[in-house]
């Protein structure tokens, strides 16, 4: 339990570090295409900033637009990690128009690399609906992955 604990403590310390320090952002659109947004193509961006020699973090960053006139209630961040390091979660972080934090949220990876976040994006308030979430936002997606390929433990 300790290990874990202590596991799960230096990710969020260093992802907490790197958010803050890293507020320039890149735009990826969460369908196939490209889409102009304020002049701006939309592209998914990967970077890996290692932690140790074995493993590091991928941050993948990408692009989220509700709508004013939304009708869905949940939205949802899925994805594979080919090279996962196990016991890791995934941190998801959403930040606003302005680069203020709007959502942050961690998920557990499934054996076989899998992830999935579902998250609630309006809701009905005595007949009212509100949006959670309105407007562009900037997603950054932290995943705990192995930065060879062939290397299985730490």
């Amino acid at each position: 339990m300790k290990d874990g604990f202590w596991k799960f403590f230096i990710v969020f310390v260093a992802l907490a570090v790197l958010s803050f320090s890293s507020m320039s952002f890149a735009y990826g659109h969460p369908h196939s295409g490209m889409v102009e947004i304020n002049g701006h193509s939309h592209e998914q961006q990967n970077e890996i900033i290692p932690i140790n020699e074995k493993i590091g973090i991928e941050k993948t960053s990408v692009f989220f637009h509700a709508p004013a006139n939304n009708k869905l209630p949940w939205g949802f961040v899925e994805g594979k990690i080919a090279n996962h390091v196990a016991d890791y979660p995934v941190i998801i972080q959403f930040y606003n128009e302005n680069g203020e934090a709007a959502h942050f949220a961690q998920t557990d990876v499934s054996d076989d690399g899998l992830y999935e976040y579902k998250f609630r994006a309006l809701t009905i308030d005595h007949g009212n609906v509100i949006n959670i979430f309105e407007g562009d936002y900037a997603v950054y997606i932290f995943k705990v992955v192995y930065l060879h390929p062939n290397t299985n433990q730490i």
